[in-house]
């Protein structure tokens, strides 16, 4: 059975990941973002590479298939809407990827070199170097993520692009984006500072809202569990 406080904390967790990475969502449609002016030289790229594209805060992931084609696990919204592969098939906006995560619907689709990157710029196999694990042969990495492309879950925190592609190249799903920024917020909580300002806050609610159990609840047990947590 899920233990129905860890569930609250991961999901204030991944709207926290979501806030603060808000600029990261730049791989929109024309007229969203800036045009894909990019130039690659794909002839460089082998069957089973792993491409990374370094957004504002954080790093977008896909498996290169060859033939100017990428796999990557990418959150939309009319996923949930519509069945019509040809609303869906278009490159991803802004709108409908961010609405994608908040409700945690996502495909691992295909989409050219261009798409995926939509000018930024392209890093190979930048994964072997940081995480020093020793990688699958390539075909056996474009194969694992043929295998899985069409509807997936979407988490921010426990199943994202990063954890695609570091199973198909790994064989084992990480994420060191989403430990880093777990690392971060355990600083946070760490710091008691952040129980002296919660209490500050929960009793200027009070003050302001008056002494109702919607108020005053949060205002103690927030500065609890922190205070405990630290």
């Amino acid at each position: 059975m899920k233990n129905p406080m860890l569930e609250v904390v991961s999901l204030l967790l991944e709207k926290l990941l979501l806030i603060a990475n808000f600029k990261l969502f730049s791989s929109g449609s024309p007229g969203e973002d800036k045009g894909r002016n990019g130039f690659y030289e794909i002839s460089s790229f082998l069957r089973g590479d792993v491409l990374e594209v370094p957004r504002t805060h954080l790093t977008h992931y896909g498996i290169y298939l060859g033939d100017n084609r990428v796999a990557h696990l990418m959150p939309d919204i009319l996923l949930a809407l519509t069945d019509d592969k040809g609303r869906t098939q278009k490159v991803v906006s802004n709108k409908r990827l961010i609405l994608g995560v908040i409700v945690k619907v996502a495909s691992i689709r295909v989409d050219t070199v261009e798409d995926f990157a939509y000018g930024a710029n392209i890093l190979v196999n930048h994964l072997d170097e940081s995480l020093k694990k020793k990688a699958l042969l390539n075909e056996e990495v474009a194969r694992r993520a043929e295998k899985r492309i069409g509807l997936t879950s979407y988490s921010l925190l426990w199943d994202n692009c990063e954890h695609f592609v570091t199973y198909c190249r790994y064989g084992t799903p990480v994420s060191p984006q989403a430990d880093k920024f777990c690392e971060n917020v355990k600083i946070i909580i760490r710091d008691q500072r952040s129980v002296l300002a919660s209490a500050v806050l929960g009793l200027a609610s009070i003050v302001c809202m008056g002494l109702a159990s919607y108020t005053t609840l949060p205002a103690i047990f927030i500065p609890f569990c922190l205070w405990m947590a630290g």
